[in-house]
């Protein structure tokens, strides 16, 4: 069976220019005789997409019945399972993916990010892939080579081929944000991390401190100061607890203190809390806080947290859904961006 990358040989450009022109992608430039040669060399070498060959293998898969049963499926992780166990967040996301997968009774492997470009053979093998979180260019088409069917959960991959379910974090940022200044609160800091993989060499590339920054810009109170972010990059995932205890001891040896820190996520969150404390200041008295993601247990600290709601489970659910569409069949990408909502809890004042 011939490959994308013996096609690119055989014309003498990268798999990712094959790829593209045999998916016809509208923004890729290329001469009209590169193009020619690529699809009149695919015609004779009878090459056929990882998802024609399903199809013909399988004869298509249709819904009866509202009910589906799909073969193997796979997810992708960007962390490992280690990692995965200390943030629920995305523990949420993989529930919905295995809840929904249990009522397609679909079977459902799982690969972490160490593991990826040894699962080439097994992925191929599958009837569709879910990946979970941040992937690098590379990655995004290494899976795509090797899917029969490709879906990107919580992460929107810049190649507009690909099917993806995310939840918007810019729009959550300018919603928290007027919140907090509708709450009477002027000093909003931020505690994140730089983003490594979306917008390398980008000091503010993070979706969530690109909107914080363009958000005080806006309003002519950018304040560098007010901005802590780990470098400490580990395939994206940096949101730790203890990155929210450093970066907020950092914050607090500066000259201006914060009335608030929108944190990045509730385990920073957490982090900057401790933090607080530790420098004999209160939550909210002193220093207020608010974040994102709305964890289980965000409800249970002391003060209860205030934080942007993303719905991982529905996130993962979705993911399914698009998996099965394009299973039955569906040509056209399509991306699904799942609401917010924040929950105004007692770590900081409320609007109004």
């Amino acid at each position: 069976m011939v490959t994308i990358r013996e096609i690119a040989k055989a014309v003498g450009v990268s798999a990712g220019t094959v790829s593209r022109v045999l998916n016809y992608d509208p923004t890729l430039s290329i001469t009209e005789v590169k193009r020619k040669a690529i699809i009149e060399t695919a015609e004779a070498l009878n090459y056929a997409t990882p998802r024609s060959r399903h199809r013909t293998r399988n004869g298509g898969i249709r819904l009866q019945d509202r009910r589906l049963t799909l073969p193997h499926l796979a997810t992708v992780h960007f962390l490992e399972a280690d990692e995965e166990l200390i943030d629920p967040y995305y523990i949420g996301v993989r529930l919905g993916i295995e809840r929904r997968c249990r009522a397609y009774e679909a079977e459902l492997a799982k690969v972490f990010h160490s593991q990826l470009f040894d699962e080439a053979a097994m992925l191929q093998g599958m009837a569709g892939v879910i990946a979970i979180g941040k992937h690098r260019d590379h990655e995004v088409e290494f899976l795509a080579q090797n899917s029969q069917c490709l879906v990107f959960a919580d992460f929107v991959p810049q190649d507009e081929r690909f099917d993806c379910v995310y939840s918007d974090l810019g729009r959550a940022t300018v919603s928290i944000l007027d919140g907090l200044q509708a709450a009477g609160y002027r000093r909003i800091a931020f505690i994140g991390a730089q983003d490594r993989i979306n917008s390398p060499g980008e000091l503010y590339g993070e979706a969530r401190c690109r909107a914080f920054v363009n958000w005080q810009k806006a309003r002519g109170q950018f304040d560098p100061d007010m901005i802590a972010l780990s470098d400490d990059c580990n395939n994206g995932q940096n949101l730790r607890l203890e990155v929210g205890f450093e970066q907020a001891r950092l914050l607090l040896s500066r000259d201006k203190r914060p009335d608030v820190i929108l944190t990045a996520n509730d385990n920073i969150a957490i982090g900057t809390g401790r933090a607080i404390q530790e420098a004999g200041l209160s939550v909210p008295g002193d220093i207020a806080i608010a974040s994102f993601n709305d964890i289980p247990v965000a409800q249970f600290l002391n003060p209860p947290l205030s934080t942007m709601n993303i719905p991982g489970e529905a996130i993962g659910e979705a993911a399914v859904d698009l998996l099965v569409e394009q299973i039955n069949g569906r040509e056209y990408a399509k991306r699904v961006r799942i609401p917010t909502e924040m929950i105004w809890r007692d770590s900081c004042r409320r609007p109004g």
